[in-house]
């Protein structure tokens, strides 16, 4: 019998578990959590048990997790689709040597650090200015990885924010750059558009919409636009100085790209001081994720228990419930983080998968989500398993009791999904209300809550660069884990190719220039939408 079969029979044995039964054990709190650092992993309310955990290390270590750990780390090309090796976390490194083909990579990384740094401060302190004055407002111009991570970095960090307040431009639809510059003193503004090869359809549309806005009110626009890309040529041709364009490997992905270039507004956000606690605190989770035994390493539990719930008890999706305002888009980023690297149908070796792939992963920030969704979550038909994280303190100070409530709902929400609530107790209930009878036993039905609804929840002191830092890496390599556990590659992203093709050969069907044909479907679309222009 294999690992996957065991671990199989034992969900199916699962089923007939009781969370709160398992909490007979006065240890299992402590038993199933992990720290480092000030963080807590909690994962006791799950139906994993000590033998269950093992067979999932055990199908971790089949998997020769130590030896891909080490491949990536150490500078191998692990993306073998992409030939390419994965080396984001070079980014963050302080002093050790990494060696890619034979060159220790560190020594680029750290001048092109240099570098932003060097540009962010001339910014904030006002050496460099717009043909209005000083930099006021800064505007992103960027899509997926070049806009997903700053964006949500730069509200987590918000009360970090000390710089020209940053604007983020993402959607090609041109209502999301009118709304992003409407208002702004365009004159005192800073564009950095984010495109590796800086051919990104979206990007460069929007790129050029801001450049035509910023010539109507200043001589020179160009002067006003910095690039992060590694297309020198392409750069010059728009017109943006090379020493405000700044590049990065082919061995760092656009999902995993904000602690070098493209992290830019997140440093002229919070300065380049706080923008190094944020690659320190990486760090130290790339250490804690090297070093620590599978069996009390956060990356990896978070990805077992993940793997157990997705995987093998067969839950379809994942809730991310950050009880943390400043968390907001985690979420999103997390979506692209999980189902564009794991969202794959085949194994390295080019077969097909014989498991599921990777979960949809959603969520919001609490309390807002327990008025839209929780609903389904306590008492739909569907188990959806749920990752809370609340920090102990908030960040506005004189808000002590706001962060009371919010926390003590994240707690009573796991909580609540785990004890459920009986039919016995709803009829109490609304017997106590004075009904009887048939409408009792309706309205009390109504009431009952399912429970034994597992849920994870991550635990810290404040959320700071440092330990924000800390919270992003621990998500990638669990990410890592299960890619490695599943055998696919979770580096490449050929899923979101296709579409683009596609629209690019549709363009000129809708404005007339082609008459190309199409499926009797996106005919009779494209009809429809020309119609309606005529």
């Amino acid at each position: 019998m294999t690992l996957w079969t065991t671990l199989a029979a034992k969900a199916e044995a699962a089923k007939d578990t009781s969370i709160v039964g398992l909490f007979d054990d006065a240890d299992r709190a402590k038993n199933f959590s992990a720290r480092f650092g000030s963080l807590l992993f909690d994962y006791s309310k799950t139906t994993l048990q000590a033998d269950t955990l093992e067979a999932l290390i055990a199908l971790a270590e089949e998997a020769d997790l130590v030896g891909r750990r080490k491949a990536m780390f150490g500078g191998e090309k692990i993306n073998e689709t992409e030939g390419r090796a994965v080396l984001h976390t070079a980014l963050r490194r302080s002093d050790v040597g990494v060696y890619v083909d034979g060159e220790d990579v560190m020594p680029g990384v750290h001048a092109t650090l240099d570098r932003i740094e060097t540009f962010a401060n001339e910014v904030r302190s006002g050496a460099f200015t717009g043909q209005g004055g000083s930099i006021t407002d800064v505007v992103n111009i960027g899509i997926g990885g070049s806009d997903l991570g700053p964006v949500m970095a730069c509200q987590a960090l918000a009360s970090y924010s000390d710089g020209p307040r940053v604007h983020f431009v993402s959607n090609v639809d041109g209502a999301h750059i009118a709304q992003v510059m409407r208002g702004l003193d365009l004159t005192r503004t800073l564009v950095i558009v984010a495109s590796k090869t800086f051919t990104t359809i979206e990007t460069m549309t929007n790129a050029q919409t801001a450049r035509d806005m910023m010539a109507e009110v200043v001589d020179d626009p160009a002067v006003q636009f910095a690039a992060v890309s590694t297309s020198a040529e392409k750069t010059a041709e728009f017109g943006i100085a090379a020493e405000r364009v700044f590049g990065f490997e082919d061995w760092v992905g656009g999902r995993y790209s904000m602690w070098g270039p493209i992290g830019l507004p997140i440093m002229l956000a919070v300065g380049p001081a706080n923008f190094r606690e944020f690659l320190a605190g990486a760090e130290a989770m790339d250490t804690h994720f090297q070093e620590t035994p599978l069996r009390s390493n956060l990356p990896v539990l978070l990805a077992l228990v993940g793997m157990w719930h997705h995987q093998f008890c067969g839950h379809t999706t994942r809730a991310v419930l950050p009880y943390d305002q400043q968390l907001a888009r985690l979420p999103a980023y997390l979506q692209q983080l999980e189902m564009e690297s794991n969202g794959k149908g085949v194994a390295m070796d080019g077969s097909s998968l014989e498991t599921v792939s990777g979960p949809v992963v959603w969520g919001e920030p609490g309390t807002n989500g327990q008025h839209a969704f929780y609903q389904l979550i306590h008492q739909g038909t569907a188990v959806i398993p749920c990752e809370f994280m609340v920090a102990a303190e908030g960040n506005e100070m004189g808000r002590s009791r706001h962060h009371q409530l919010l926390a003590a709902n994240c707690l009573a929400q796991s909580q609540a999904l785990m004890l459920g609530r009986s039919l016995e107790t709803a009829r109490e209930m609304m017997a106590a209300k004075g009904l009887e009878g048939d409408e009792l036993e309706r309205q009390a039905r109504h009431r009952v809550f399912p429970g034994n609804r597992p849920s994870t929840t991550l635990v810290y002191p404040k959320l700071t660069p440092h330990l924000f830092g800390q919270i992003v890496a621990l998500y990638e390599h669990r990410v890592f884990v299960e890619g490695v556990i599943l055998g696919i590659n979770s580096f490449d992203q050929w899923g979101v190719e296709l579409g683009k093709e596609l629209a690019i050969k549709l363009e000129p069907v809708l404005t007339g220039e082609s008459d190309a044909p199409q499926d009797g479907s996106t005919e009779a679309l494209v009809a429809f939408l020309q119609d309606a222009l005529r």
